[in-house]
């Protein structure tokens, strides 16, 4: 594989957009991107309720989005950024319209807003209730058809290129493991944007594709990036409870609540208001917590969704995606109570970076979840994560298109044949040990024994770090290494929030 002036990991809604807006600002730029997967599996595929923004001025204002993102973010957000990216969003909005976009409008030929929890207004531009996968297909049709840009699919990133300049980090590319060829190999570039989603798959229950392994926050641990906040990982609290589900839970979109749905419990009693007066439009991380200490209480697995009181048809046009599911398993809503339990959703932490996007790393940038901002604070506000990515993507094109170094002496392609990592077994059991210590962890966090946790997270990485010096590799060998950096990452954070003391050091994590 050639070197690339600019190098994007990840084709979720920040890697496509930052990959047309710097291809629109300087087409002659040569950009890669570099997927895990197929180029439209990432977390924005997935995306079911859709963009927060103030379109409707005259119910509705920045004041109010910007107060409604800091209540919910628990003070632990950045005012000047929340304010720059609710104030940029209608702009961001217009531009993916003019892309191709299409937002459901209603019959005066306005955009249809929803209203979702913790907004004070409907606010939310959506496509059905896919619109994630809207916004994922037309961006990557619109990269596709575009000069100088090539995206690369089934790339599995093993490491950042990291080397030092005048006393500072630079990060200069990647190193891939090509599965089918059983090799290592090298990928130059001027500049490194991490666009690599989130970590839901370090949970037993996730509404996270499985390609969502938390790579992009353990790179960047391994090269030296900051991260920050990364102990609060956002549940939703409504996805579907199904018995033998597969990696992935089904997710029950917020926009339900908002169109009317109830959440009860095995009495059908609405036991949220017990817990917030806003009952089911109070914020994800106070739902969430509420279901798990009610299903503790109860002894139950799971509570429902009441939507039996709602108008079948029109909620049949307005959630299609969730409508077809729920028929699929067997559900008539109109006369069922749909089983439903808190998942790992979102990661509001992740490394840290400026207003444009920069990490603490010369040439690297990480736009999107795996990237902390400081919009979202301890807890995001629902749909205010496409909108972040929009915007910093924006910001983040600008920056690059202005400040770019074209290196002309870049190192030549470095290959390295591997052996493959047979004892997949393991790997999955130690996958799904890992998945169940940090579900426990999420809402037992102060009274947990975090010295059995470090134990587990630090065998796992001795173990496969052994086997990465010795050559043997495999994806799955990967997932479960970036899994486990990630997991030490997050009961670091919380450690250091509670403030408990260790048998053993976690500062190596």
């Amino acid at each position: 594989m050639k070197n690339t002036d600019i190098l994007i990991v990840g084709s979720g809604i920040g890697g496509l957009s930052l990959a047309a807006k710097i291809n629109t600002l300087n087409p002659e730029l040569k950009i890669s991107i570099i997927t895990k997967s197929d180029a439209i599996e990432s977390n924005t595929r997935y995306a079911q309720g859709g963009i927060a923004a103030v379109l409707d001025t005259i119910n509705d204002s920045f004041e109010d989005h910007i107060n409604d993102t800091l209540k919910c973010g628990a003070g632990l957000c950045d005012k000047s950024i929340v304010e720059m990216v609710i104030r940029k969003a209608p702009e961001r909005i217009k531009e993916l319209i003019h892309l191709g976009v299409q937002f459901d409008k209603k019959s005066n030929g306005n955009i249809h807003l929803a209203l979702e929890g913790g907004h004070v207004a409907p606010r939310i531009a959506h496509h059905k209730d896919k619109t994630g996968f809207e916004i994922e297909t037309v961006l990557l049709n619109q990269v596709q058809k575009r000069k100088n840009i090539k995206i690369i699919p089934h790339q599995v990133v093993v490491d950042l290129l990291i080397e030092n300049s005048n006393g500072n980090k630079r990060c200069n590319g990647v190193k891939i493991f090509e599965e089918l060829k059983n090799r290592t190999t090298t990928i130059y570039a001027a500049v490194t944007i991490l666009a690599t989603g989130g970590c839901g798959q370090v949970y037993k229950n996730t509404t996270n594709p499985k390609v969502a392994t938390g790579d992009g926050y353990a790179m960047a641990k391994r090269a030296g990036a900051e991260l920050q906040n990364m102990r609060f990982v956002q549940f939703h609290p409504t996805s579907l409870y199904e018995e033998n589900k597969k990696e992935t839970s089904f997710l029950i979109s917020e926009a339900v609540r908002g169109f009317g749905a109830h959440i009860i419990d095995e009495d059908e009693s609405r036991f949220l208001f017990a817990y917030d007066k806003r009952g089911e439009l109070a914020t994800r991380d106070i739902i969430s917590l509420a279901i798990f200490e009610h299903m503790q209480a109860k002894k139950s697995k799971f509570v429902y969704l009441d939507m039996r009181h709602l108008n079948m048809k029109a909620f049949e046009n307005h959630f299609p995606i969730i409508t077809e599911k729920l028929k699929d398993v067997g559900y008539d809503f109109s006369k069922d109570l749909i089983p439903i339990v808190p998942s790992a959703h979102y990661q509001s932490g992740g490394i840290k970076v400026n207003s444009k996007a920069q990490t603490n790393i010369e040439d690297l940038y990480a736009l999107g979840e795996v990237s902390c901002t400081g919009l979202h604070g301890a807890n995001r506000l629902a749909s205010n994560s496409l909108l972040e990515a929009l915007v910093f993507s924006h910001e983040a094109a600008v920056n690059i298109v202005k400040t770019i170094k074209l290196h002309t002496t870049l190192s030549k392609q470095e290959i390295e044949n591997t052996e493959a990592f047979l004892d997949n077994k393991w790997v999955q059991n130690q996958i799904e040990s890992l998945k169940d210590m940090m579900s426990t962890i999420t809402f037992q966090s102060e009274n947990y024994n975090y010295d059995d946790a470090i134990d587990i997270i630090n065998s796992i990485i001795e173990k496969t770090e052994t086997e990465f010096k010795h050559k043997y590799y495999s994806i799955e060998l990967l997932n479960l290494r970036n899994l486990a950096i990630t997991a030490g990452i997050i009961v670091k954070d919380l450690v250091n929030s509670h403030k408990v003391k260790l048998k053993m050091s976690i500062d190596e994590i």
